[in-house]
């Protein structure tokens, strides 16, 4: 990304050299400098994961010969699920007459299970299809491995729903590695066939 700044103040950003002159994706950092033109540096100290956060806007400040680009402070999605109500309070209702619901964190990310799961569980489906079709016998490392996931599914679930907030869920996703240099996560790893 890169910035104009007229008379101090930055009058453009683009991540395009181009966009401020043609001839500015040869230039120098000096010629660029010369034309008012300066790449940007980011702090991201207040940027945080956009899976779990909904990130604060982005500024810019020119000090120094240095254009810096910076974030507000990010706020934590909603950790519940939200029944939307109108302008004066109401239920909103979908054409049905439903009452329209925004999934909140733990919803969202409780589907990202199971779809995971799900995931997991398809490349066996066809022993069990084959099992109801003509009764023959699934392995039972096949049975173990997806009890094992379907169990694994449900333990993490039930992890989502117990945290409290939007850190707590984050940190159920987070690797660290420990004092014995494993890296791992609260949640575990899913089981493996």
């Amino acid at each position: 990304m890169y910035a104009k700044v007229e008379n101090n103040v930055i009058v453009k950003a683009n991540s395009s050299l181009a966009s401020f002159n043609r001839a500015a994706p040869s230039w120098s950092a000096e010629q660029l400098a010369a034309n008012g033109i300066y790449e940007v540096v980011y702090d991201n100290t207040n940027l945080k994961d956009s899976r779990f956060y909904i990130n604060g806007a982005e500024s810019f400040t020119f000090a120094n010969d240095t254009v810096t680009a910076s974030y507000t402070a990010a706020v934590g999605k909603a950790l519940d699920d939200v029944n939307e109500v109108d302008e004066e309070g109401n239920a909103l209702l979908d054409d049905d007459g439903v009452q329209v619901v925004t999934p909140g964190l733990k919803t969202n990310e409780k589907n990202q299970i199971k779809a995971q799961a799900a995931g997991l569980l398809q490349s066996t489906d066809w022993y069990v299809v084959r099992n109801a079709e003509s009764s023959t016998a699934i392995p039972a490392n096949v049975s173990t491995f997806r009890t094992a996931v379907r169990t694994k599914s449900n333990e993490i679930e039930a992890s989502i729903d117990g945290a409290a907030s939007v850190e707590a869920v984050e940190a159920l996703f987070t690797y660290t590695t420990g004092a014995d240099d494993v890296v791992s996560r609260p949640l575990g790893e899913w089981p493996k066939l």
